[in-house]
């Protein structure tokens, strides 16, 4: 039998015998398309399999067109297309003329990102986008892709919504031997039905167990920059270069030995050269010296790989125009939660809203001494969060499926030990979403959105905007409290991060949802803020759990609310009513929310992933009452998110293409 295997990771797969091939055609793979293709451990052209492969094709690309379009609708209209715009009189005409630069330097986190989700992810969106206008169903596939940026669903636990039909085809004219005649093969990039863990970040081949052999078999400082945010691992043995794949056919054997680490600077070198370029333009060219120094040091970073200057910029920002590009979040490695994505927020600073915040920031080191925690763990060195509240104008990068409504950053544990963190409010997205989700509005009726669905009427007033946006606010600022650098049972020092690895993400969101809780209640006990909140604030936070929850259960956020959801409903501080309602017992709340708080406070400063695993096994999970909260909002229709529309940035990259 005749064979040839394709090194792992590369959209090739192996071709056997006919037999193989309609096992594997039922299977999702990808499959030549025309002419011969050379085998070379044989030294002869097949061309059978192309002709067979063709013969597959009323079967394995003939779908109900009709269905399809109708599933993908149902998953589009979980977002509501929202224009979001801001009002630009306070940029001078130097920050407006920046602004142009900003937003292509923006696109090429979208670039980057595309890559880093998974390795021929460009490939195919490249194929949807050409494809696009040629019937309805290509077009609905194009645009539920353009909101998940990968063929995999981020409001269905990642579920793949494209099949091999919608795969990318890519020509491959080159040959191992001369073949007369030969133009060429096509392949199809077929993607995994299981998004990759490790994205495109690790080897695809590689799992923990190598890893950590190798990672403990080199010295502490090549420890740290293996598990570090801002570079991939590779092999040796492999090169994960498309243009290569048709002269790399061997099966590959591998070590541990066989990784090796190679920095963003290298992998994205081309698409960050041409970011850092923009953005030292945009620095020539901008009014203001921190937004200069900020813009100068992130374009010295993407080339250096040595984003501590740049961060510390970042947090020193004192600018009308707002900036936020780089490397930060680490959700997409869902392997270990070590290596973080690119991104981009571009947005004119609200200098009102702004102002009104200074309280938050300026209370941090005060609930650090005062969380439920014991002493031994909390720190005495909380630098007070600076805050800004922005109208956002454009995002892009690791901007997938349900828009944030604001951001705590950096993430280095350096940068946080030494001079704490910094928020960023995206107040205009945060309306939008509090308007399409908890308000009702008209759409020829009084569509009831969440709150007129799940919470019992006597609550339901008590719902409202100034709750919710004041609730957020403090989740961000409580990334900034709490455990993050600590000291290990055995003297180790280390941080919460790389002990709790791929269950960090999900265990920091849930912290600062329910630490933000507490906190809240703090304030008010100290008149820091009206006691009037109180009912209100639990009420949104409840009405917030199934807003988050539909997020997905392999979003980090939807899992940390499911999380805090179902151990408050045991507690007894969530109530399940007859008529299906929920409401919350004021009486029992405020003692839940401290005890959990406790608890994931305290597995954290301990860094004990065992617990953290059993804690969100536990209620980390869709539990009946949760789902039949759910069930009910899809009878409804109630918008899950919103897909903004940026009229300025789109006109601006209209202008310039």
């Amino acid at each position: 039998m005749t064979s040839f295997t394709s090194n792992p990771g590369s959209p090739l797969f192996i071709f056997q015998s006919r037999a193989s091939l309609a096992m594997r055609a039922a299977s999702d793979i990808c499959l030549p398309r025309t002419n011969a293709f050379w085998l070379p451990e044989t030294n002869f052209p097949i061309t059978v399999l192309s002709l067979f492969a063709r013969s597959f094709d009323a079967i394995l690309y003939k779908e109900n067109a009709e269905a399809r379009s109708l599933a993908l609708e149902k998953q589009l209209n979980r977002y509501a297309s929202t224009s979001l715009s801001a009002e630009l009189t306070g940029l001078t005409a130097a920050d407006k003329e920046a602004l142009k630069l900003l937003v292509k330097a923006a696109t090429i986190m979208d670039k980057i990102f595309y890559v880093q989700v998974w390795y021929s992810n460009p490939s195919l969106r490249d194929w949807l986008k050409e494809n696009a206008d040629k019937s309805q169903l290509d077009k609905l596939k194009w645009m539920y892709y353009v909101i998940n940026k990968s063929p995999w669903s981020c409001l269905d636990e990642n579920e793949a919504f494209l099949t091999t039909a919608d795969s990318a085809i890519k020509l491959l004219p080159k040959a191992t031997k001369p073949v007369p005649g030969w133009k060429g093969f096509e392949y199809r990039t077929a993607f995994p039905a299981v998004k990759p863990p490790g994205a495109s970040f690790y080897p695809p081949d590689m799992d923990k167990m190598e890893f950590n052999l190798w990672k403990d078999s080199l010295q502490q400082d090549k420890q740290e920059e293996a598990m570090g945010f801002f570079n991939v691992i590779r092999r040796h043995s492999e090169s994960l270069s498309e243009d290569s794949i048709s002269h790399k056919m061997g099966n590959v054997t591998s070590s541990p030995q066989d990784l090796y680490v190679v920095p963003y600077s290298q992998e994205y070198n081309s698409l960050l050269a041409e970011a850092a370029t923009l953005l030292r333009k945009a620095g020539d060219m901008t009014s203001s010296s921190s937004l200069k120094r900020l813009l100068y040091s992130k374009a010295d970073a993407f080339l250096s790989n040595d984003y501590y200057d740049s961060d510390i910029a970042w947090m020193e920002l004192d600018s009308k125009l707002d900036v936020t590009i780089g490397p930060y979040e680490t959700y997409e490695d869902a392997l270990f939660g070590y290596k973080a994505t690119f991104e981009a927020f571009i947005g004119v600073r609200d200098d009102e809203a702004t102002a009104q915040l200074k309280l938050f920031g300026d209370q941090l080191q005060v609930l650090e001494k005062n969380l439920p925690l014991d002493d031994i763990y909390k720190s005495e060195n909380v630098t007070a969060a600076p805050i800004r509240v922005i109208q956002l104008l454009y995002n892009a990068g690791d901007v997938k499926g349900p828009q944030t409504v604001a951001f705590n950053l950096p993430n280095d544990e350096r940068i946080v030990k030494d001079r704490g963190t910094s928020m960023v409010m995206l107040k205009n997205v945060s309306e939008a979403k509090y308007e399409l989700i908890f308000l009702p509005f008209l759409f020829k009726l009084i569509l009831k959105p969440i709150a007129n669905v799940c919470i019992m009427k006597e609550q339901r007033e008590l719902v409202d905007f100034d709750s919710f946006f004041t609730h957020t606010i403090c989740h961000e600022c409580c990334h900034g409290i709490g455990p993050h650098t600590i000291t290990l049972p055995n003297g180790q020092k280390s941080t919460v991060r790389l002990e709790l690895q791929e269950l960090h993400s999900s265990l920091e969101e849930a912290k600062a949802d329910i630490v933000g809780l507490w906190a809240l209640r703090f304030l008010m006990d100290k008149d820091l803020l009206p006691k009037s909140l109180a009912k209100s604030m639990y009420v949104s936070f409840l009405a917030g759990c199934f807003r988050s929850v539909r997020f997905g259960l392999e979003e980090a956020h939807g899992k940390g609310q499911a999380l805090q959801f179902n151990y408050l409903f045991e507690k007894g501080a969530f109530i399940l009513h007859p008529d299906e309602t929920f409401g919350v017992d004021f009486e029992k709340v405020e003692d839940s929310v401290a005890s959990l708080s406790r608890e994931i406070l305290t597995i954290q400063a301990r860094g004990d992933k065992e617990a953290a695993k059993t804690l969100l096994q536990k209620y980390g999970v869709m539990t009946p009452p949760l789902k039949r909260a759910l069930e009910k909002l899809e009878t409804v229709q109630v918008p899950v998110d919103i897909v903004p529309d940026f009229s300025i940035a789109n006109q601006i990259l209209c202008d310039i293409n």
